[in-house]
Formats: structure tokens, C-alpha cells, sequence
């Protein structure tokens, strides 16, 4: 298989990446890690005739927290960028341990977590434990800046809200009083699958008592969902596993899913009610983000 002609740009600055896009419109595609763009043109999915390279503007490639804003995460920052960050292991383990089963290796040195979320897949790992600590994204294009709550980005399989002159920048995390979080998922083998199931789960824990809580269904709906009804049921009780059980029940109800060839939607469903009682029990017994 072999690459379509193309033109190339590599930019220096984000207002003339912006200014690419606009200028070249449908035509332009961004690339930053290329592990999903570049395959999609070998295989005819694709067929940008401009291809618009981030791989000059090094500011998006940081992760750092500032008191008062939080946990930033710029989006040309790779999967193993997350998972070796301090500042994240510090903060949210459970942003390294979604992003370390990831794919392969290779994959993890080279795939971008901007890459990841404008793509839209909705088996994606990161958006769902994204979503359950309330992380907003930034865009920039040739219009200004905006900002965008991650779980309002998506819009169905492959569709963000992300229009042709704009470019995802950073994610933030705000600060938040959650005692605890996790992704978890079910593949169908034991490394780099794409996730049949995957749930997210955050808690602010008191005692017993769940005060807070989050729950985001991944690969189940045409994008990541929050199960609402599932986190009212928690909220403000002394966590049981009898209650843990009722609330993965109430979350399987919730979930959208479909039948592939991964698996069927009555098998996904009961996955999902397996799953978010595993991932609420583990961050509620070990209680680190």
C-alpha cells in the first residue's frame, strides 16, 4: 500500500497552522502522530491533498498543573507522555494506567492524545476517564479560542464539534475533590485491544458514603456516555455490594450498544453491568486518581 501524493506544511505557529486550514479547507487534514491518518491514506479511507504537520509547535506537547486552573495536557503529547508523566502519576493514575493499555509500544511512542479525542472512535480510552474528572478541551483556529467540556465534544462515530479552521490544543483537568478514579476495559485479548466495553468511574468518598460520583460507558454508545441514572442510584449512600450491583444493572439499562463482530449488544450490556461494579470497587477500595 502506498501513500497518495500530497502537499506538506509544517508550521511554526498555531495561527498559521489555523490559517492552513482555513485557506486549504476540506482539502487539509492535520497530522501530529500520523498512526491513524497515515494508514486511513494507505488504505483509500482518507484522501487529504494538503496534509497541515504539528510536529514544529513543541508549546503542545506539555504536561504541567498550575494552582487554580489544574492539570493541563497539551495534545501533541504522546500515550507514553502520559504514561511516564509525574505529574499525572501524581495526580491522576488512572490517566497513565488507560493510556499504558493503549495499543502497542510503537504505537504508545508515536499516537497523540489530541489524536485520540479528534478521531472520535468511540471505543477511544481516553475520552471516558477524561470525562469522569470533568476535563475540558481548547480550540484554536483562525476565529480565536474556545473552550468545550469534553463530554459535549463528541458528536457520533468519527463527528466532534471541532470545525475545519480549528485545532485542539490542550486538555484541562480542573481542580476537583474526587477521592478517586479508573478506566477499565474488556478486550478481546489481553494486550492492545480495542476496547469491547470500557468504564470510568470517579467518587468523592466520605467514610462509606459516596458524595460524589461519575460514571462514563465507553464503546456502548456512538460516543462516550455518562450513566446518570447509575450515579444518582450512588450518590449520598453507604456503598454496599448489593448497591454496586443495583447501580451496574441500572448502567447496563442506560447503555446504547450495538452488535459487531467484537461482540453482540445483550453481551455488551451485561459487560457493562460487570464492569462499572468492578471499577467502582476497585477506586473505591483503593481510592487513588
Amino acid at each position: 500500500m502506498y501513500l497518495p501524493d500530497f502537499e506538506y506544511y509544517a508550521p511554526d505557529s498555531l495561527k498559521e497552522a489555523c490559517g492552513l486550514l482555513a485557506q486549504f479547507g476540506t482539502m487539509a487534514k492535520v497530522i501530529a502522530g500520523g498512526t491513524d491518518v497515515l494508514p486511513k491514506m494507505k488504505q483509500d479511507i482518507l484522501a487529504p491533498e494538503v496534509l497541515v504537520s504539528l510536529k514544529n509547535l513543541s508549546q503542545l506537547t506539555d504536561i504541567f498543573y498550575e494552582k487554580g486552573k489544574g492539570t493541563t495536557i497539551g495534545s501533541r503529547a504522546t500515550h507514553n507522555n502520559l504514561v511516564n508523566s509525574s505529574v499525572l502519576q501524581e495526580k491522576y493514575l488512572s490517566i497513565c494506567e488507560a493510556a499504558h493499555h493503549m495499543a502497542n509500544n510503537q504505537v504508545r511512542n508515536t499516537g497523540t492524545v489530541g489524536g485520540n479525542i479528534v478521531n472520535a472512535v468511540p471505543s477511544a480510552d481516553l475520552p471516558p476517564i477524561l470525562i469522569a474528572l470533568g476535563a475540558v478541551v481548547k480550540l484554536a483556529g483562525t476565529d480565536g479560542e474556545r473552550t468545550v467540556l469534553m463530554e459535549e465534544f463528541f458528536t457520533g462515530p468519527g463527528k466532534t464539534v471541532l470545525k475545519q479552521n480549528e485545532i485542539l490544543t490542550e486538555i484541562v483537568i480542573p481542580d476537583q475533590s474526587f477521592t478517586g478514579s479508573t478506566y477499565i476495559k474488556f478486550g478481546l485479548r489481553r494486550s492492545g485491544a480495542l476496547a469491547v466495553v470500557g468504564v470510568a468511574t470517579a467518587v468523592s468518598m466520605q467514610g462509606d458514603i459516596c458524595k460524589e460520583a461519575r460514571i462514563v460507558l465507553g464503546a456502548v454508545a456512538p460516543v462516550p456516555m455518562r450513566a446518570k441514572k447509575a450515579e444518582e442510584l450512588l450518590k449520598g449512600k453507604a456503598v454496599t455490594q448489593e448497591l454496586l450491583e443495583e447501580v451496574g444493572v441500572c448502567a447496563a439499562g442506560e447503555s446504547k450498544p450495538i452488535s459487531d463482530i467484537r461482540g453482540s449488544a445483550e453481551y455488551r450490556k451485561d459487560m457493562v453491568r460487570v464492569f462499572t461494579k468492578r471499577a467502582l470497587s476497585k477506586v473505591i477500595k483503593e481510592g487513588h486518581c
